[in-house]
């Protein structure tokens, strides 16, 4: 298994994704983990992975993406920047060296990204795709760039895409996490075989809410604020949406939690009543819990395409109602009403965060149907089992 990141701990979606699977993936098959690391400190983490994986090999990245040979090799190649930015000095050779063991069955790749990564080989490859790139950059672009760097930004994006059509058909199997993105990708590769493995919860980590009357009436939007949707999410969150929740509900309060939050998110709280921004450490998850089980509702304002959000199944898991963009729940299965309100403009977002703050047994029907929908659909261990049954599909062996 090759990844763009150390799976522990586990702080982004794709960290929770990869080492939760990997828990429940160890009982039937034989593990090398394959890792791109920031710096050497990380290692550190290795003894944790071991608890799952045979043998874990790591190959040191740039430590910032922004270098200026990273500029300048995007700049001068085909790739794009998401490829160069990834790209590791010995792994392709690590990993060839690795695979002329013969000891291998199969190779799972964690997006498409570390594709450049893999030498030329026989061995069936499975590629997972958490997310459609070039989608979240391109609405980057159309929508939060600055208007002078946007024809810039629109070649990578058209490299990014290039890329992504590329390697989905290099793999013999291609994995997507939700209908929305199998359909973009056939949308593309038509012939493309795209499966669906989605993302989950861990279901036994959550504490789960038994009281909506919601003296406390705190919203909550929680986000790892390296990627580009959560902080688009947080401004609109902290600038449009609760200023008119605050107009009907003056002693709510807004809470953003998270790790690696931006200053520009910091700094639109200041002065602004009943906004707490508070970063977390990357496996700080007593916070996390705390939060989810303590707040009224979950606030996902996110407009950017893309993925599944495990932050929104924390909050099912934990009986916290949502109140969510149509985007913003995509791929989760969910319906309008029934699991979780959907609002797509601030105003109505408002509305609907205030509608259930209000009424506490709506609060609780929600809260119960979505904690009873990620039991049957979303639970780690049954999405470990349909990830095991491809595995074992198409395994040389």
């Amino acid at each position: 298994m090759l990844t763009p990141y150390l799976p522990y701990p586990d702080s982004s979606g794709g960290q929770i994704r990869t080492l939760n699977l990997l828990k429940h993936l160890c009982k039937n098959n034989e593990i090398t983990l394959v890792s791109l690391i920031k710096n050497e400190k990380e290692n550190e983490n290795i003894k944790h992975l071991l608890k799952y994986c045979k043998k874990v090999m790591t190959f040191p990245r740039s430590a910032t993406p922004w270098t200026i040979k990273n500029i300048l090799r995007t700049g001068f190649s085909g790739d794009p920047f998401l490829i160069v930015r990834n790209s590791a000095p010995g792994v392709k050779e690590g990993v060839k060296k690795e695979l002329e063991t013969g000891n291998y069955d199969l190779i799972h790749a964690e997006t498409f990204y570390v594709m450049p990564s893999l030498p030329k080989t026989t061995i069936p490859t499975i590629l997972v795709d958490q997310t459609i790139e070039y989608l979240v950059y391109q609405h980057y672009v159309n929508e939060t760039a600055p208007w002078f760097i946007r024809p810039l930004l629109q070649i990578d994006v058209e490299k990014l895409k290039h890329s992504e059509r590329f390697y989905w058909r290099q793999a013999s199997q291609v994995i997507a996490v939700s209908v929305a993105d199998k359909n973009e990708m056939n949308k593309l590769e038509p012939n493309l075989s795209v499966e669906i493995v989605p993302n989950g919860v861990n279901l036994d980590l959550f504490k789960k809410k038994t009281d909506w009357d919601s003296k406390d009436q705190t919203i909550l939007f929680v986000s790892n604020f390296k990627w580009l949707q959560n902080i688009e999410a947080a401004h609109v969150l902290i600038k449009k949406v609760f200023p008119l929740v605050q107009k009907s509900l003056p002693k709510s309060k807004l809470l953003i939690l998270g790790q690696h939050i931006t200053d520009d998110i910091k700094q639109s709280a200041i002065g602004r009543k009943n906004v707490t921004v508070t970063e977390i450490a990357e496996d700080d998850v007593d916070s996390l819990v705390k939060a989810y089980h303590d707040s009224s509702v979950f606030a996902s304002t996110i407009k950017g395409p893309g993925g599944t959000r495990l932050k929104n199944l924390a909050a099912m898991a934990s009986q916290l109602p949502i109140v969510s963009t149509k985007v913003g729940v995509e791929g989760l299965k969910v319906k309008d009403n029934i699991h979780v309100l959907i609002g797509n403009t601030p105003e109505k977002i408002a509305k609907l965060i205030i509608k259930i703050i209000k009424e506490p047994k709506l609060a609780e029907k929600l809260a119960l149907a979505t904690r009873n929908h990620v039991e049957e659909n979303f639970d780690w261990r049954k999405i470990a089992v349909s990830l095991d049954s491809i595995y074992q599909k198409l395994g040389k062996k």
